[in-house]
């Protein structure tokens, strides 16, 4: 038996103009956590979709467990041993998880019946593997949480003896605390001999947790590394193919800046989200919001964008208390939102660029029900080139953009009204780590042009390094704000976690 799970040789696939993959060439030990970082269209997806079996590659040759293998489909990929875990779960939300685990091969008694006994037991053992034998293998799917979701997924995959594990993006939807927990249950994994194949745009945890990186950029293989002696700025640099500035700095505002207080917000609440927060923001700050999923981080911001209509509470701009009963109000009053789920809640996915990031100057800037379509067009590309928007046209249908394409188009959206205010929700979930770099650029100038933004990330290493300030809450309460020099990542998962420290506004 050889030292390598799977032999990666030369492997090439091609479509329909496009070559996704170029002789790509790496090994899988045994018992190793190898991750595959690189940017969106690098290839990974279509690498592990040749190791499961949904595509099959152009040509190379692939060795598993010492046989020469051609996947002609995903279950015979997990007849071999390998078993795939999507971003997008994929269990039924109707069906216990006892049934999920079995889903497609349930277990029969000796008179053809389906053995649900056997499959409670089994999948009980499997669960309690991971150490998650809290979760009930009889209760269903839909009452599950998403990292519980996950768990069973992994259940289910070393349920039928997996060799080798491959897990997309698999924290992309977790906080911080269920994080760490799957990062653990990987590494017991790897103890009993299973080998998994990582793939994440967090960086942190590659370094955290991986044995081995492969770097693929372009759909070529680009070099491994070593966990124990590379940087992230290394990493990104072959990821990218250019320096990177990762570790640069801001130029951080100071607690007692004489920079002056653009929105005051007193008290306010939303029933049930948002329980009596108080805070001030000032010109050109960047105030980082940070919290568990469900501690009113998100609700907080529609609230001051007037989603819910008045709430209670007062709200103070440039020092004058206004009323904001709806989003037109504080359009008009110069605050931009952009949402967590660009796709459902701020994209047009079959309308053009164009059409997307003049949307809303269009309704605030029109004279009578028609624009002024040489000028939005002066208006789009001038945007594209501000902010490098990668696009083939103005007229480009936005669904065929990348991540971080999307995201600058409804940040574009934003400035063209000119705002005071612009508060960010999860600006950098799900794009890869080059077009996050430059989100973290333009969110840089946005604050150097005196626009005040409000950061909201589940990433405590994007909150340290693009903060003015740190704002934390917990189950609806602001638990503290931190100066970006006391700003520690201990202190913050402390209010995090409701451990009280020191307080200011």
């Amino acid at each position: 038996m050889s030292e390598y799970i799977c032999r990666i040789k030369n492997i090439t696939k091609e479509f329909p103009g496009v070559k996704a993959l170029n002789n790509v060439s790496f090994d899988i030990k045994r018992g190793e956590i190898h991750a595959i970082v690189g940017e969106n269209g690098a290839g990974k997806s279509t690498l592990m979709n040749i190791l499961s079996g949904v595509y099959q590659q152009s040509s190379g040759e692939l060795e598993f467990d010492d046989e020469p293998v051609r996947f002609t489909s995903t279950k015979m990929a997990r007849q071999k041993g390998i078993s795939m875990i999507h971003q997008e779960l994929s269990l039924a939300q109707h069906m216990t998880v006892a049934e999920n685990v079995f889903q497609g091969r349930m277990l029969k008694n000796r008179f053809g019946f389906v053995d649900k006994k056997s499959m409670h037991e089994q999948t009980k053992t499997a669960l309690e593997r991971l150490g998650a034998g809290y979760i009930d293998a009889n209760g269903l799917v839909s009452s599950l949480g998403i990292s519980q979701k996950q768990l069973v997924e992994i259940a289910k995959a070393i349920s039928t003896n997996a060799k080798l594990l491959i897990m997309d993006e698999p924290t992309a939807s977790l906080t911080t605390n269920e994080i760490d927990f799957l990062l653990n249950v990987m590494r017991g994994l790897r103890e009993e001999g299973v080998s998994i194949l990582f793939i994440t745009h967090k960086l942190e945890e590659v370094l955290a947790v991986a044995d081995t990186i492969s770097v693929l950029r372009d759909g070529e293989y680009i070099i491994r590394l070593d966990p124990k002696t590379t940087s992230m700025s290394e990493m990104i640099h072959h990821m990218v193919g250019r320096k990177s500035d990762f570790n640069s700095a801001r130029e951080f505002m100071d607690s007692d800046s004489s920079s002056p207080v653009i929105l005051e917000v007193k008290n306010l609440s939303v029933p049930g989200y948002v329980d009596d927060v108080s805070f001030q923001l000032r010109k050109g700050e960047v105030l980082g919001l940070t919290g568990l999923v469900g501690a009113g981080r998100s609700e907080l911001l529609n609230a001051v964008f007037g989603y819910y209509g008045q709430v209670k509470g007062e709200i103070f701009l440039k020092g004058e208390k206004v009323t904001i009963r709806s989003c037109t109000d504080a359009i008009s009053k110069g605050i931009g939102l952009v949402p967590e789920n660009r796709k459902e809640a701020g994209l047009f996915l079959k309308m053009a660029v164009r059409d997307n990031m003049v949307l809303v100057y269009a309704r605030t800037h029109s004279k009578g029900p028609f624009m002024n379509m040489k000028s939005t067009t002066d208006l789009a590309e001038e945007y594209i080139e501000k902010i490098s928007i990668k696009t083939p046209s103005i007229m480009q249908t936005i669904v065929n953009l990348s991540g971080g394409n999307q995201q600058k188009v409804i940040i574009a959206r934003w400035l063209l009204q000119k705002p005071d205010i612009l508060m960010l929700d999860e600006p950098t979930h799900g794009i890869d780590v080059g077009a996050k770099e430059e989100i973290y650029a333009l969110i840089n100038d946005i604050a150097k042009q005196g626009i005040s933004v409000i950061l909201l990330s589940s990433e405590l290493p994007e909150i340290l390094r693009m903060s003015d300030r740190v704002m934390v809450m917990h189950r609806g309460k602001l638990k503290g704000i931190l100066d970006h020099k006391e700003a520690e990542q201990v202190k913050i998962m402390n209010l995090i976690f409701d451990q009280e420290i020191g307080m200011t506004t």
